[in-house]
């Protein structure tokens, strides 16, 4: 009986320490991946050291984007493209806000503020501060695999970009019917006078 006693007791320790030691390994892997994610962005995106890319990113990866780039396939080189395309043109001024991690998942909340300084940078990125959701998938190897960028573009001059363009196209549309009906008028202005 003490026996049996004995060894549910050892077997019943043995099970809270693996438990213990499982936790703490997820916990780890954890916060390895928050730690990968937050390298990612301050070599990228917090300062110019876009030839780290290589080292978080994956040869290829999967981005789920606004607009077009959904479940798109992309080489690793293209997060320094897209970085440095910002570089050459302005500097950042961002912040990681908090991050938020399970499993293979890293999710980060941070602030991009972008200060454009060539007339493209003006044009095409505009200045201003955006809150960003992106999401990274990192494997075995420490690399990311999947991203899922979220923006908050409405809170920037982006929006009235393109409100001014929707509203421009509008009227050049209106303004087409208009012209052909003061041409039509001058006609038959012209006919009666006939």
């Amino acid at each position: 009986m003490i026996r049996v006693l004995s060894f549910l007791v050892m077997f019943a320790l043995s099970i809270t320490a693996y438990s213990q030691k499982d936790s703490l390994s997820v916990s780890n892997e954890l916060d390895k991946n928050k730690e990968i994610a937050r390298n990612f962005y301050q070599d990228l995106w917090f300062t110019n050291n876009t030839d780290k890319y290589i080292d978080y990113v994956a040869k290829e990866y999967v981005v789920h984007d606004i607009g077009d780039r959904k479940g798109v396939t992309e080489p690793a080189i293209e997060q320094k493209i897209i970085a440095d395309r910002f570089w050459d043109n302005g500097t950042w001024d961002s912040k990681i806000n908090y991050q938020i991690a399970e499993g293979d998942l890293v999710a980060t909340r941070w602030e991009a503020t972008y200060k454009p300084s060539t007339f493209l940078g003006k044009v095409v990125f505009g200045s201003g501060t955006i809150p960003i959701i992106n999401v990274f998938r990192i494997n075995d190897e420490g690399k990311i695999v999947e991203i899922w960028n979220h923006r908050h573009d409405i809170d920037t001059p982006q929006t009235m970009k393109f409100t001014t363009q929707g509203l421009l196209i509008g009227l050049l549309i209106a303004l087409i019917p208009t012209i052909i009906a003061f041409r039509l008028k001058r006609k038959l202005k012209a006919m009666q006078k006939q």
